[in-house]
Protein backbone atom coordinates (compact mmCIF):
# COMPACT_ATOMS: atom_id res chain seq x y z
CA UNK A 1 0.00 0.00 0.00
CA UNK A 2 1.39 3.57 -0.75
CA UNK A 3 2.30 5.97 1.70
CA UNK A 4 0.05 9.07 1.64
CA UNK A 5 2.39 11.77 0.15
CA UNK A 6 2.97 8.91 -3.02
CA UNK A 7 -0.53 9.24 -3.19
CA UNK A 8 -0.98 12.27 -3.19
CA UNK A 9 1.98 12.90 -5.18
CA UNK A 10 0.29 10.42 -8.05
CA UNK A 11 -2.94 12.28 -7.97
CA UNK A 12 -1.35 15.74 -8.65
CA UNK A 13 1.02 14.43 -11.25
CA UNK A 14 -2.06 12.98 -12.41
CA UNK A 15 -3.83 16.24 -12.92
CA UNK A 16 -1.04 18.00 -14.21
CA UNK A 17 -0.96 15.58 -17.33
CA UNK A 18 -4.53 16.47 -17.78
CA UNK A 19 -4.29 20.09 -18.08
CA UNK A 20 -5.82 20.73 -14.83
CA UNK A 21 -2.57 22.62 -13.86
CA UNK A 22 -0.89 24.28 -16.60
CA UNK A 23 3.00 24.85 -17.48
CA UNK A 24 3.81 28.11 -15.57
CA UNK A 25 0.93 28.02 -12.88
CA UNK A 26 1.50 27.80 -9.12
CA UNK A 27 0.16 24.82 -7.68
CA UNK A 28 -1.89 25.04 -4.16
CA UNK A 29 0.36 26.71 -0.99
CA UNK A 30 1.26 23.36 1.29
CA UNK A 31 -1.47 25.00 3.99
CA UNK A 32 -4.29 25.33 1.31
CA UNK A 33 -3.82 21.31 0.61
CA UNK A 34 -3.11 21.30 4.20
CA UNK A 35 -6.50 22.94 5.35
CA UNK A 36 -8.58 20.89 2.49
CA UNK A 37 -7.64 17.32 4.31
CA UNK A 38 -5.28 15.78 1.72
CA UNK A 39 -2.09 15.33 4.17
CA UNK A 40 -0.36 16.63 6.83
CA UNK A 41 2.56 19.53 6.03
CA UNK A 42 5.15 16.90 5.75
CA UNK A 43 2.62 14.69 3.28
CA UNK A 44 2.16 17.42 1.05
CA UNK A 45 6.06 18.64 1.59
CA UNK A 46 6.85 15.16 0.44
CA UNK A 47 4.69 14.96 -2.47
CA UNK A 48 5.84 18.54 -3.82
CA UNK A 49 9.47 17.12 -3.72
CA UNK A 50 8.56 13.60 -5.79
CA UNK A 51 6.68 16.00 -8.25
CA UNK A 52 10.16 18.48 -8.62
CA UNK A 53 12.36 15.17 -8.47
CA UNK A 54 10.36 13.50 -11.25
CA UNK A 55 10.81 17.19 -13.29
CA UNK A 56 7.03 17.91 -13.13
CA UNK A 57 7.52 20.89 -11.22
CA UNK A 58 9.74 23.41 -9.72
CA UNK A 59 10.30 24.73 -6.24
CA UNK A 60 11.61 28.03 -5.39
CA UNK A 61 11.58 30.94 -2.70
CA UNK A 62 9.22 33.91 -3.86
CA UNK A 63 7.50 31.56 -6.63
CA UNK A 64 6.11 28.86 -4.69
CA UNK A 65 5.93 24.96 -6.59
CA UNK A 66 5.64 26.05 -10.55
CA UNK A 67 4.33 23.57 -12.77
CA UNK A 68 7.29 22.76 -15.72
CA UNK A 69 6.91 23.36 -19.44
CA UNK A 70 6.59 19.87 -20.72
CA UNK A 71 6.98 20.54 -24.52
CA UNK A 72 10.64 20.84 -24.65
CA UNK A 73 12.51 23.11 -27.26
CA UNK A 74 13.75 21.67 -30.94
CA UNK A 75 17.58 21.95 -30.86
CA UNK A 76 18.09 22.02 -34.51
CA UNK A 77 21.04 20.42 -35.71
CA UNK A 78 22.44 21.39 -39.46
CA UNK A 79 19.45 23.62 -40.11
CA UNK A 80 20.08 26.14 -37.28
CA UNK A 81 23.49 27.07 -39.09
CA UNK A 82 21.61 27.42 -42.49
CA UNK A 83 23.74 30.74 -43.74
CA UNK A 84 20.22 32.06 -45.27
CA UNK A 85 19.43 32.75 -41.43
CA UNK A 86 22.58 34.43 -40.46
CA UNK A 87 24.21 35.68 -43.43
CA UNK A 88 21.07 37.25 -45.41
CA UNK A 89 18.62 37.58 -41.70
CA UNK A 90 18.77 37.81 -38.49
CA UNK A 91 18.13 34.25 -36.88
CA UNK A 92 21.30 33.41 -35.03
CA UNK A 93 20.95 29.90 -33.94
CA UNK A 94 19.03 29.65 -30.82
CA UNK A 95 16.83 32.16 -32.21
CA UNK A 96 16.02 29.73 -35.04
CA UNK A 97 15.46 26.74 -32.90
CA UNK A 98 12.95 29.21 -30.84
CA UNK A 99 11.38 29.76 -34.67
CA UNK A 100 10.72 26.19 -35.41
CA UNK A 101 9.59 25.24 -31.48
CA UNK A 102 6.52 27.96 -32.36
CA UNK A 103 8.24 30.12 -29.65
CA UNK A 104 9.20 33.64 -28.91
CA UNK A 105 12.27 35.50 -27.70
CA UNK A 106 13.08 38.90 -26.06
CA UNK A 107 16.55 40.43 -26.30
CA UNK A 108 17.03 40.35 -22.74
CA UNK A 109 16.93 36.47 -22.66
CA UNK A 110 20.50 36.45 -23.78
CA UNK A 111 23.22 38.15 -21.57
CA UNK A 112 26.34 37.56 -21.33
CA UNK A 113 30.35 38.62 -19.93
CA UNK A 114 33.28 38.58 -22.30
CA UNK A 115 36.70 38.85 -20.68
CA UNK A 116 40.09 37.81 -21.94
CA UNK A 117 41.58 35.10 -20.31
CA UNK A 118 43.93 31.74 -20.37
CA UNK A 119 42.63 29.34 -22.69
CA UNK A 120 41.81 26.33 -20.77
CA UNK A 121 43.44 23.04 -22.48
CA UNK A 122 40.30 22.17 -24.49
CA UNK A 123 40.17 25.40 -25.90
CA UNK A 124 43.69 25.56 -26.76
CA UNK A 125 44.08 22.63 -28.20
CA UNK A 126 40.96 23.46 -30.38
CA UNK A 127 43.03 26.42 -31.65
CA UNK A 128 45.92 24.97 -31.62
CA UNK A 129 47.47 27.47 -29.57
CA UNK A 130 49.68 26.87 -26.65
CA UNK A 131 47.96 26.50 -22.88
CA UNK A 132 47.52 29.68 -21.42
CA UNK A 133 47.65 31.93 -24.62
CA UNK A 134 44.84 34.68 -24.19
CA UNK A 135 41.58 33.90 -25.84
CA UNK A 136 38.21 35.40 -25.70
CA UNK A 137 35.65 34.23 -23.67
CA UNK A 138 32.13 35.38 -24.90
CA UNK A 139 30.04 33.74 -22.12
CA UNK A 140 26.08 33.80 -22.77
CA UNK A 141 23.16 32.71 -20.44
CA UNK A 142 20.02 31.79 -22.15
CA UNK A 143 16.29 31.76 -21.17
CA UNK A 144 12.86 31.72 -21.87
CA UNK A 145 10.69 33.87 -20.30
CA UNK A 146 12.43 33.74 -16.41
CA UNK A 147 13.69 30.46 -17.11
CA UNK A 148 17.19 29.48 -17.93
CA UNK A 149 17.75 26.83 -20.64
CA UNK A 150 21.48 26.76 -21.10
CA UNK A 151 24.60 28.33 -20.95
CA UNK A 152 27.04 28.76 -23.85
CA UNK A 153 30.43 29.92 -23.92
CA UNK A 154 32.58 30.91 -27.42
CA UNK A 155 35.99 31.38 -27.29
CA UNK A 156 38.22 33.08 -29.93
CA UNK A 157 41.45 34.07 -30.97
CA UNK A 158 42.30 38.02 -30.46
CA UNK A 159 43.46 38.64 -33.67
CA UNK A 160 40.06 37.64 -35.29
CA UNK A 161 37.71 39.21 -33.23
CA UNK A 162 39.26 42.20 -31.47
CA UNK A 163 37.39 45.49 -32.12
CA UNK A 164 34.49 43.69 -33.27
CA UNK A 165 31.02 43.78 -31.69
CA UNK A 166 31.54 40.31 -30.52
CA UNK A 167 33.79 41.70 -28.03
CA UNK A 168 30.71 43.85 -26.89
CA UNK A 169 28.91 42.65 -23.46
CA UNK A 170 25.40 43.90 -24.24
CA UNK A 171 22.56 41.43 -23.87
CA UNK A 172 21.38 39.83 -26.80
CA UNK A 173 23.21 38.50 -29.81
CA UNK A 174 26.26 40.45 -31.29
CA UNK A 175 23.85 42.56 -33.36
CA UNK A 176 21.96 41.16 -36.92
CA UNK A 177 23.09 37.92 -37.95
CA UNK A 178 25.08 37.33 -34.35
CA UNK A 179 28.74 36.06 -33.90
CA UNK A 180 29.10 34.50 -37.45
CA UNK A 181 27.89 37.59 -39.28
CA UNK A 182 30.61 39.48 -37.42
CA UNK A 183 32.98 36.72 -38.30
CA UNK A 184 31.88 36.39 -42.05
CA UNK A 185 31.98 40.55 -42.07
CA UNK A 186 35.50 40.08 -40.76
CA UNK A 187 36.70 38.22 -43.12
CA UNK A 188 36.10 34.78 -41.97
CA UNK A 189 33.52 32.82 -43.10
CA UNK A 190 32.38 29.34 -41.42
CA UNK A 191 32.56 26.74 -43.88
CA UNK A 192 32.12 23.78 -41.46
CA UNK A 193 31.44 22.78 -37.60
CA UNK A 194 32.20 19.28 -35.71
CA UNK A 195 30.10 19.06 -32.57
CA UNK A 196 30.53 16.55 -29.73
CA UNK A 197 27.52 16.10 -27.00
CA UNK A 198 27.28 13.78 -23.75
CA UNK A 199 25.20 13.56 -20.73
CA UNK A 200 26.36 14.27 -17.33
CA UNK A 201 25.58 15.30 -13.94
CA UNK A 202 25.03 18.87 -13.18
CA UNK A 203 27.51 20.89 -10.89
CA UNK A 204 26.03 22.32 -7.65
CA UNK A 205 26.68 26.00 -9.79
CA UNK A 206 24.97 24.49 -13.19
CA UNK A 207 22.05 23.12 -10.99
CA UNK A 208 21.49 26.89 -9.64
CA UNK A 209 22.17 28.71 -12.42
CA UNK A 210 19.79 26.29 -14.72
CA UNK A 211 17.60 26.38 -11.79
CA UNK A 212 17.50 22.09 -12.24
CA UNK A 213 14.85 20.18 -10.22
CA UNK A 214 17.14 17.65 -8.10
CA UNK A 215 18.85 14.76 -10.28
CA UNK A 216 18.37 16.39 -13.69
CA UNK A 217 21.13 15.36 -16.07
CA UNK A 218 22.76 18.42 -18.47
CA UNK A 219 24.21 17.72 -21.79
CA UNK A 220 27.29 19.26 -22.75
CA UNK A 221 27.96 20.18 -26.23
CA UNK A 222 31.23 20.93 -27.58
CA UNK A 223 31.37 22.74 -31.31
CA UNK A 224 34.11 23.41 -33.69
CA UNK A 225 33.59 26.26 -35.75
CA UNK A 226 36.22 26.37 -39.49
CA UNK A 227 36.39 28.33 -42.27
CA UNK A 228 36.97 26.63 -45.73
CA UNK A 229 40.75 26.57 -45.16
CA UNK A 230 40.62 24.87 -42.30
CA UNK A 231 41.35 27.56 -39.10
CA UNK A 232 39.54 27.44 -36.50
CA UNK A 233 37.21 30.47 -36.20
CA UNK A 234 35.04 29.38 -32.73
CA UNK A 235 35.58 26.92 -30.05
CA UNK A 236 32.10 26.48 -27.89
CA UNK A 237 31.27 24.90 -24.84
CA UNK A 238 27.04 24.19 -23.95
CA UNK A 239 25.38 23.05 -20.79
CA UNK A 240 21.84 22.53 -21.49
CA UNK A 241 18.98 20.88 -19.26
CA UNK A 242 18.25 17.96 -20.55
CA UNK A 243 14.43 18.26 -20.21
CA UNK A 244 14.41 21.34 -22.25
CA UNK A 245 15.47 20.34 -25.06
CA UNK A 246 14.38 17.56 -27.90
CA UNK A 247 17.72 17.43 -30.27
CA UNK A 248 16.80 17.32 -34.11
CA UNK A 249 18.77 15.86 -36.92
CA UNK A 250 17.76 15.57 -40.61
CA UNK A 251 20.54 15.28 -43.01
CA UNK A 252 21.20 13.30 -46.30
CA UNK A 253 22.81 10.03 -45.42
CA UNK A 254 26.15 9.68 -46.87
CA UNK A 255 27.19 6.93 -48.91
CA UNK A 256 31.26 6.99 -48.97
CA UNK A 257 31.62 3.76 -51.01
CA UNK A 258 29.75 5.56 -54.12
CA UNK A 259 32.27 8.37 -53.46
CA UNK A 260 35.54 6.41 -53.84
CA UNK A 261 34.33 4.25 -57.08
CA UNK A 262 33.46 7.87 -58.70
CA UNK A 263 36.80 9.06 -57.80
CA UNK A 264 38.55 5.62 -59.67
Amino acid sequence: MASKWRELADRLADEIRRGEYTPGQQLPQIRELVAEGLGSKSTVHQAYKALEAEGLVTSSRGHGTVVRQQVPLKRLGIARYDKAKWRDGDEVAFIADRVASGRSFRRNEQTQTVNLVEAPPAVAAAHGLPEGAQVYARARLVKEGDQPTHTLTSYYRPEHVEGTRIVDPTPGPAGRGGGFRVLYDAGYEIDHMKESIFARAATADEAKLLQLPPGEPVVELHRTTYTASGTVVEFAIGVHAASRFAWEYDFKVPDSAKGEKGQE
